[in-house]
């Protein structure tokens, strides 16, 4: 039986509990974790020409199993990298950016923002859009008061998802106005490719526990992977 929207991101499955669908997937996507353990997706069309779809992953909506399993994954990501500090991207990065600090034993960990604070300062923000927000950009700022706690440290960042990579491209510039460099990108999953190629020279530290390809209507109606370069 189908899942109603509600009953997704609420458990991890068993290796093998979803098959692959070779013919196209009808409403979901399993994505496997390294040990083979499966999330099960609701797959969401994509806005424009009704044509492309994306596996779904909305971290707040998940139980707290399902969250705490992909901030351990996340966390074993992040120990070779030897973090001092982690920032998390709004919204969603937030909530595992925080779990994530805790495993690794941080006695906290640094917010970027999109709600401007007074005492904010120009200098320290740029303009950033989603995949899922596509007509409602936002500003997003770090606080210069947390600076401090950046400047010289070995930083990872913490996001949900990177899809297209115009979020996380915005982090990093934010990131590089402020003179911080991470040695990490880090997300819960990669969705497609595209943000190989807006991240550019970030490819090679970016990771997430959890890969899913983009999908393309058939002429059956199913979803068919596309694929993953």
């Amino acid at each position: 039986m189908p899942l109603e929207p509600h009953q997704f991101w609420q458990a991890i499955a068993a290796p093998g509990t979803y098959p692959e669908q070779l013919g196209g997937y009808v409403d979901s996507y399993p994505a496997r974790f390294a040990d083979g353990r499966q999330l099960l997706l609701p797959l969401r069309v994509l806005p424009g020409d009704g044509q492309h779809a994306v596996a779904s992953l909305i971290v707040n909506q998940a139980s707290f199993a399902v969250e705490d399993a992909l901030a351990s994954a996340i966390t074993e990501l992040a120990r070779p990298l030897q973090p001092e500090v982690i920032i998390g991207v709004p919204t969603l990065g937030l909530l595992l950016a925080s779990n994530v600090a805790r495993r690794l034993g941080h006695a906290r960990m640094v917010p970027l923002g999109t709600s401007r604070k007074f005492w904010y300062r120009e200098e320290y923000s740029e303009p950033m859009s989603s995949i899922t927000s596509p007509t409602h950009g936002k500003t997003l700022f770090v606080d210069p008061r947390m600076l401090p706690l950046l400047a010289g440290r070995r930083v990872v960042v913490v996001d949900d998802v990177i899809s297209s990579g115009s979020s996380m491209g915005a982090v990093l510039r934010l990131l590089g106005k402020c003179g911080i460099e991470p040695v990490g990108v880090l997300a819960a999953m990669l969705q497609g490719a595209a943000w190989r190629q807006a991240l550019g020279p970030w490819t090679d530290r970016v990771a997430a526990p959890l890969t899913s390809p983009r999908f393309r209507r058939s002429s059956d109606g199913r979803w068919c992977a596309e694929e993953l370069r």
